[in-house]
């Protein structure tokens, strides 16, 4: 099985930089894959963000299992984040986060109040994994393009204020992905919806993977999509060929082209077009 990393040089100097820019911060918005909430987290920022107010977003949560969502909303609540699903991309739920940043910062305004301190904007980093959505949740949330985008992980550069409006300021960092993944699950996990580079992974495995685990826990929705029977048990192998012969995915000579079909199941389970699932479940 492929091990599963990516650790760019300036992901490092990144988090030497959050180290800094952590004392200047109110809040921290986090933002994490609906589909993967935990796999989807670093790590290092429980530590880096204690004694500060503390959002979590459940991005690209129309991708993602609604029971499931309202099971991570309810974990996440428990621990004492203020959490809310929403999409960076279609602006859905960004309406009620100026209203959970003045809920989370309570205590901030109430102590500026006693110091004497009127109206001082709320200082807000935002942090998450590569391709979780950072830049396209502070365009969104600001109504401009401020921070460049891109689809490539780690495309975010360097280090910016970005003053939305009186009441808010936001740090846009590029995100930091742990060096080694402990639990080879995680990678995969990541791997699946596109947080590593796909240069460096094996999608007829990715492919291979997913299918597993959607043949166990979304039953029906492959067949669905490609017009496909799965005999139960049937070897994920098996069901790539039979998607393509479904979808025509043929090389010379009829024969049968794994990599085009297991490319279009990451591509289609990335894009939601197989269903609204979520990979993994709170822990217990």
């Amino acid at each position: 099985m492929t091990n599963y990393q990516w650790y760019p040089g300036h992901m490092t100097k990144a988090k030497r930089m959050m180290q800094e820019d952590i004392k200047l911060i109110d809040l921290v918005i986090e933002l994490v894959d609906a589909r993967v909430p935990l796999s989807s987290r670093n790590p290092d920022i429980d530590e880096l963000g204690k004694n500060k107010s503390r959002i979590i977003l459940l991005n690209k949560s129309d991708l993602a299992d609604s029971r499931k969502n309202k099971l991570w909303i309810d974990y996440f609540s428990k621990k004492g984040f203020y959490v809310l699903e929403m999409n960076a991309k279609t602006k859905a739920g960004m309406k009620s986060i100026q209203g959970v940043v003045q809920e989370a910062c309570k205590e901030k305004f109430e102590r500026d109040r006693r110091r004497g301190i009127l109206n001082r904007p709320v200082r807000a980093m935002v942090v998450g994994i590569p391709n979780v959505g950072k830049s396209t949740f502070i365009n969104s949330f600001a109504g401009r393009a401020c921070a460049k985008t891109g689809n490539k992980p780690g495309v975010t550069k360097g280090k910016q204020w970005i003053r939305l409006n009186k009441s808010i300021e936001l740090l846009d960092t590029p995100g930091i992905l742990w060096p080694k993944f402990e639990d080879q699950t995680v990678g995969l996990r990541l791997a699946m919806i596109g947080s590593i580079n796909d240069e460096i992974i094996h999608l007829d495995e990715l492919a291979y993977e997913l299918i597993q685990f959607l043949q166990r826990e979304y039953a029906g929705l492959l067949e669905k999509r490609y017009q496909i029977e799965i005999p139960e048990g049937q070897e994920a192998y098996e069901t790539i060929k039979a998607v393509c012969v479904s979808k025509k995915c043929y090389l010379k000579e009829e024969k049968l082209d794994i990599m085009k079909a297991s490319t279009m199941i990451v591509d289609d389970f990335r894009n939601g077009r197989i269903g609204k699932i979520t990979l993994e479940m709170p822990e217990e």
